[in-house]
């Protein structure tokens, strides 16, 4: 398994590791809620219907910050089933807390990159939806390559994407707006569902408002949503 993920390990973060202090709950919450509700790379390829024990349209979100609007929409779609992926511990352990307390059930949680996870965890054509939600805008021009949305990551989200499947993003940053227009359109095998140069004319109801972004629109932030299909 070392030395196949090699490969992928050795390719520039879209993040910065970050571990913070965790209160005593969120460390119970991981305790006693990872064997569970938790996603390990190392248990390779996952059958997802086999993981949530019922064939369903499958969501997975990048980056869920504390989980609130993630938890969130999981308890407003029960129909659907939802796996986050998220590197900053407290935030983990948040999220298995509110899991746990509220006992919903169609989503689990994973804390390792992102990308490497979906190369060595998701089987191909088996997500319905990916989400991108406010990802690192990575400003500064010398750090545009760490920015997650690339050609190489559009290639790969259509290989786990069923026919159809959605790609939604949503960032603060309009360059990086602009950015991630740049890079979809010019992928191969997508179809912006606004049409070419569009972006979503208002944040879908689907979509919770989070704390991040209301503080945003509050100091007069845009905020812009773009959302992908495959062909």
């Amino acid at each position: 398994m070392t030395n196949e993920l090699s490969p992928i390990q050795r390719k520039v973060r879209s993040f910065v590791m970050r571990t913070g202090r965790m209160t005593e709950r969120q460390k119970q919450a991981l305790e006693t809620g990872w064997p569970v509700l938790g996603l390990n790379l190392g248990d390779g390829r996952y059958d997802l219907p086999q993981l949530f024990g019922r064939n369903a349209p499958v969501v997975f979100e990048i980056g869920f910050g504390n989980g609130d609007s993630l938890l969130q929409m999981a308890k407003d779609a029960p129909e659907k089933d939802f796996i986050g992926v998220e590197v900053h511990t407290p935030g983990v352990g948040k999220l298995l807390h509110h899991i746990q307390d509220k006992a919903v059930s169609n989503l689990r949680v994973c804390k390792e990159d992102a990308v490497e996870f979906l190369t060595v965890c998701i089987p191909d054509q088996s997500l319905n939806t990916v989400q991108l939600f406010f990802p690192d805008p990575w400003h500064k021009k010398r750090h545009h390559k760490r920015r997650i949305v690339q050609p190489e990551f559009a290639t790969l989200l259509r290989k786990k994407l069923t026919p159809g499947g959605t790609f939604h993003m949503a960032t603060d940053w309009q360059h990086y707006a602009e950015h991630m227009l740049d890079v979809m359109e010019a992928a191969e095998g997508w179809e912006n569902s606004q049409g070419k140069g569009n972006y979503l004319p208002a944040r879908p109801e689907h979509r919770p408002e989070t704390k991040y972004e209301q503080r945003g629109i509050r100091l007069g932030h845009g905020v812009w949503d773009i959302q992908f299909r495959t062909l």
